[in-house]
């Protein structure tokens, strides 16, 4: 990797604003950990500001990707896009762990950013998640439930691991950056698609993984 990459800039502020927060961290720091000059860090995003949305906007056009192959499967079953749509979550999650908790923890705070995030691409999201709660009450394959509060539960599952790093690994001794915890965690969310939203078991695990 060049040392002047927009690469490099991008997993230097990523790594940082993890360790030291957005407001704890200087362009100057950035630059430093890059290995590059400040002033290519203005020629790409113009500031720190405009750094942190461009790790949103890569964030998220990845993830909403993820949803939309898991939604294609919808033909098959509300269980089995649903269940396609949280490993392939859980697999871009797992693959982007820093940037993941990076974005997961700023997305809490309210922000022009934010407010423009949540117009667009969360709700994408919520239209996904709908689309497929709607389609399984319809068909009788899920009970019937208040979707929102669905999609809340579904989030709450996919996020926590990525948000509470620490508590994972010191509490609970298990840790979200190894691959054996995301093969293991996408199953328990098989577990609550089936014992939580479906009438009935949903397709074994063998013909989602």
């Amino acid at each position: 990797m060049k040392k002047n990459s927009k690469e490099a800039i991008v997993s230097a502020a990523i790594s940082l604003f993890n360790t030291k927060g957005f407001s704890g961290t200087s362009i100057r720091d950035i630059a430093g950990k890059a290995q590059t000059n400040p002033a290519n860090i203005a020629y790409y995003f113009d500031n720190k500001h405009g750094l942190l949305e461009y790790c949103f906007t890569e964030f998220f056009e990845g993830y909403i990707q993820e949803i939309e192959k898991g939604f294609s499967f919808l033909e098959q079953g509300a269980a089995f896009s649903l269940k396609k749509i949280a490993q392939n979550i859980m697999v871009y999650q797992f693959e982007h762990s820093h940037l993941t908790r990076l974005i997961l923890r700023e997305i809490s705070i309210d922000s022009q950013v934010v407010r423009e995030i949540m117009s667009t691409y969360l709700a994408k999201e919520k239209f996904y998640f709908g689309k497929v709660l709607e389609r399984g009450m319809k068909t009788k394959e899920f009970r019937i439930h208040t979707a929102n509060y669905m999609i809340v539960q579904l989030k709450g599952l996919l996020s926590m691991p990525f948000l509470n790093t620490h508590y994972m690994a010191e509490v609970l001794h298990v840790f979200p950056h190894e691959k054996y915890f995301a093969d293991k965690y996408t199953k328990e969310i098989f577990n609550w698609v089936d014992g939580v939203l479906c009438n009935h078991a949903g397709k074994p695990y063998a013909a989602v993984l």
